[in-house]
């Protein structure tokens, strides 16, 4: 990066940590710390919503994700404005009544305390570890900047996040994500331009989608009902939906963030600004995936994104080889621009025939790219056998790296960084609140002072700051980080989700069943999810239905555990 770039990239994150921190001064008990006096405005709820859902996982991952596999991840998001409209029916106006902190002290008043303590067990260790994730995916931008092992930025993001959450709280959470927002909205639109105005000048918007789409880039639809195809419509209207219905209702990251609201109306209508503006808002971030892929197919891309593991490979022993599978690279790249310059002639000219031959031929040109990339893996591998070879979270970061002018580039990395405060600071919050709420208050210190517990919250949260960044340390080797978040979830949220369906519903299911139930059911989703025998959004829906069936034969049973 230039030195404008670092002067844009400090002054943004410095901007977001003194507003943070001039928002939440005066903070005095828990009250501040977790809910934020309970008075923040509708707007601020639902940017606050959607920030903490946005991590820098969604800026890093889901580009590369679009770039290599098309735009079938937007069906993810299919059921979440549905989930959105359910969450104000029922979940906000029963929180808001009962004035909890977190979603699992009501549950003890419908069941009893180990439900109570079993959920928030559950959310602890799913969201403990997603948020090591979250703190991992930035510290990617570091490494590749700086070219430093990414177990030394991912300490430096990480120890930078947990002081900014312990000092600030929900509070400070909130007020900074309002910031956050408009500056990533900002970016991303800029980017989008940016992507267009950097295709040849004979190359338009509808031109790119046309060349994307004869590569099978842009099937944002697929309507075929196959339990084992991860994004499909159906496993997003209704896998998406249990999965948002428990990640909105249950998950104290996104329970504590419309608590905030003055009002249940306040609450409701943050939550569905949620429901309205995020499936435009990942469409357009996956699109952005889509228009760099057809601005390499007139430009030679990286073999291999990750500049890190290609500067090893280039200083070692194998150094020869790799030239030699590079030029034959630059070689076959060269070809098919000649292949896609041809087709967008084809297209414009209406040309079916000539399409189709030139769609062939530049399939036959992607099989021998990929026969390329094979040879790369292979001689990675050989150099490096411990070596990372799904390079999707660097697709977007080396384009922007790469082609994007000063200061602007700059701007893109805060936007990441942002993304990552936001979405982090919210989770270690979150998990502080239950730690203190749910198992400190309820069992160890029952009668301390509002100082007390505010010490306890944010001692709280340096322990869950520090946990989720040894988990960081290891997120290397989960793959694409947006599909590991969302997996790590369904392991999870349908369990919690039925327990609370179950909660709502179904009156005469007591404690003991349930309690027995959700043990169950969790044992169910992992055995599913080890045998590889369903696409993984569906695991929401399975966890969610063995709750209920469970707790209603067993319940029948009387069960006396």
């Amino acid at each position: 990066m230039s030195t404008i770039d670092w002067i844009v990239l400090f002054f943004t994150l410095l901007l977001i940590v003194v507003y943070g921190m001039y928002r939440s001064r005066g903070i005095k008990n828990i009250d501040g710390f977790i809910v934020g006096d309970r008075e923040l405005p509708w707007y601020n709820v639902g940017l606050s919503v959607m920030a903490t859902q946005a991590s820098a996982i969604t800026f890093l991952s889901a580009p590369g994700l679009a770039y290599s596999s098309g735009m079938s991840f937007v069906q993810f998001y299919f059921g979440l404005p549905l989930a959105m409209i359910v969450l104000c029916i029922t979940f906000v106006p029963i929180f808001h009544r009962l004035k909890v902190y977190t979603a699992y002290e009501f549950l003890e008043q419908r069941f009893d305390c180990k439900t109570r303590v079993l959920t928030a067990i559950l959310f602890l260790i799913q969201r403990g570890i997603s948020t090591g994730i979250t703190i991992f995916a930035p510290s990617i931008i570091l490494s590749s900047i700086l070219h430093l092992d990414v177990t030394y930025t991912t300490l430096i993001i990480g120890s930078v996040v947990i002081l900014y959450t312990v000092w600030g709280g929900t509070k400070a959470v909130s007020y900074t994500q309002i910031l956050q927002m408009g500056i990533i909205f900002t970016a991303l639109f800029a980017a989008g331009f940016m992507v267009i105005e950097l295709l040849p000048e004979h190359v338009g918007f509808k031109d790119a989608l046309h060349i994307a789409g004869k590569s099978g880039k842009t099937n944002a639809i697929d309507l075929s009902f196959d339990l084992n195809n991860q994004y499909t419509v159906w496993t997003g209207l209704i896998g998406g939906f249990f999965l948002q219905l428990s990640y909105f209702g249950t998950d104290q990251s996104q329970v504590g963030r419309y608590l905030t609201g003055a009002s249940i109306r306040e609450s409701r209508m943050g939550l569905l600004m949620n429901g309205l503006l995020k499936v435009p808002m990942q469409f357009c971030i996956l699109l952005i995936g889509v228009l760099v892929f057809a601005y390499y197919q007139f430009h030679t891309p990286p073999l291999f994104f990750n500049n890190v593991e290609v500067e090893k490979i280039q200083n070692s022993a194998h150094r020869g080889e790799y030239n030699r599978i590079m030029a034959q690279h630059e070689l076959l790249s060269a070809h098919k621009t000649a292949i896609v310059e041809d087709l967008t002639v084809a297209l414009k000219k209406d040309d079916q025939s000539a399409v189709q031959v030139k769609r062939e031929a530049l399939q036959q040109k992607n099989i021998e790219g990929q026969k390329l990339r094979k040879d790369l893996e292979a001689l990675m591998k050989k150099n490096n056998p411990d070596v990372e070879l799904n390079d999707n979270n660097y697709v977007f970061l080396s384009f922007v790296t790469s082609t994007f002018p000063k200061g602007f580039i700059g701007l893109l990395i805060a936007v990441i960084f942002l993304a990552s405060m936001g979405a982090t600071a919210s989770a270690i919050n979150s998990l502080s609140s239950t730690s203190v709420i749910d198992i400190y208050k309820r069992f160890i210190n029952k009668t301390g002072t509002d100082r007390t517990y505010l010490m306890a919250s944010r001692l709280f949260t340096l322990f869950w700051g520090i946990t989720a960044l040894v988990v960081a340390l290891f997120a290397s080797k989960l793959g694409n980080l947006l599909e590991a978040v969302n997996i790590l979830g369904s392991l999870f949220y349908g369990t919690i989700l039925g327990i609370f369906l179950v909660a709502f519903y179904f009156k005469k299911i007591g404690g003991k069943a349930v309690f027995w139930a959700a043990i169950l059911s969790e044992i169910v989703v992992f055995s599913i999810w080890k045998a590889d025998v369903l696409a993984y959004l569906w695991l929401n829906l399975v966890g969610c239905i063995c709750v209920i069936l469970f707790g209603y034969l067993l319940e029948r049973r009387k069960v006396t555990v």
